[in-house]
């Protein structure tokens, strides 16, 4: 497979993953302020969300009032943001387009249809009333393309590049989340480990879909260390770090397969995947979990790099 092509279904599939990601940051962030009784508190959890999505400073240097609104339309439809669920979806579409003739037709539909959808829906500036409509409308049509490309693509090279490109763009924003909410939700160090009732852990959760899945596992209970050791290392739960970096070696090994030879990206994964094995939730957070979750976000940027670079990525 052409560099070039292997390029374009990767970025088609990061990007996809990306903008649901952002559409589901934007939800918690949205719950969270709504539970903040102070301005500067909602501001707080707003700031976190541009932090989270790595464009704070982007967002501050249009010198805005950092609001929902004006922080929720950044993300969502501003086109002078590459960064906006807008621009990623034209990028997605755009790099569909490069790879179209090894695409089935469900998938290059799917992908078309969701620009068209949503580059209607952004057209206006979105309100709180229909945030709601515009971020479910997101989730639906980035969880539509994966379907199509489940069900109905060959599981050659194509398949696993774009496996490979969802599951890092999965992994990188598990990652994020976890480091920036973790502690600004927890009151003080000394409630690691305690049990809390507390709504701001279950919208947590919800922002990478797994308030339902955490729940039946432990009973409900929201506890601050289960929560991190269920999005670290629960390989059962498909956003948590054991889980993405298994989907992306097995992946990466059908590579290796395809191609007759492994990589410098599958001995960096090798590496990151034996870490996750061999530790516990103790270990983690005797050694720093912010540390942690910042050296799993560098391995994961690295691991990417080095697929571009393996497999002579052309933009």
């Amino acid at each position: 497979m052409l560099g070039r092509a292997a390029n374009g279904v990767y970025w088609m599939a990061r990007y996809l993953e990306r903008a649901e990601n952002t559409a589901r940051l934007i939800d918690v962030g949205f719950h969270l302020a709504l539970t903040r009784g102070s301005r500067a508190r909602q501001e707080e959890e707003w700031r976190s969300v541009l932090i989270t999505t790595g464009q704070e400073a982007a967002f501050l240097a249009r010198k805005q009032e950092l609001t929902g609104a004006a922080v929720f339309n950044f993300l969502l439809r501003e086109r002078d943001n590459p960064g906006s669920v807008l621009s990623m979806i034209e990028n997605a579409r755009t790099n569909a387009r490069v790879v179209r003739t090894s695409l089935t037709n469900e998938v290059w539909e799917a992908t078309n249809e969701t620009w068209m959808i949503l580059r209607e829906l952004l057209a206006r500036p979105v309100r709180e009333t229909n945030l709601r409509e515009v971020l479910s409308t997101i989730r639906q049509r980035a969880t539509l393309v994966r379907g199509a490309m489940e069900g109905s693509m060959l599981r050659n090279e194509v398949f696993n590049f774009a496996r490979i490109g969802t599951f890092i763009e999965r992994a990188d924003n598990t990652a994020r989340i976890l480091d920036v909410k973790y502690y600004v939700l927890l009151p003080s160090v000394a409630w690691v480990g305690s049990s809390l009732d507390n709504v701001q852990w279950d919208t947590l959760l919800r922002s990478v879909a797994g308030n339902r899945a955490y729940s039946w596992l432990h009973a409900g209970s929201m506890d601050p260390r289960g929560i991190a050791r269920f999005l670290i290392l629960d390989g059962r739960f498909p956003r948590s770090l054991v889980f993405c970096f298994e989907k992306i070696r097995s992946n990466m090994a059908g590579l290796a397969k395809q191609y007759g030879a492994e990589t410098q990206a599958h001995q960096l994964l090798r590496d990151a995947g034996t870490r996750l094995h061999d530790v516990n939730i103790e270990q983690i957070f005797e050694g720093g979990l912010h540390e942690f979750l910042q050296d799993y976000i560098g391995r994961t940027y690295r691991i990417g790099e080095a697929i571009a670079s393996d497999y002579r990525f052309i933009a």
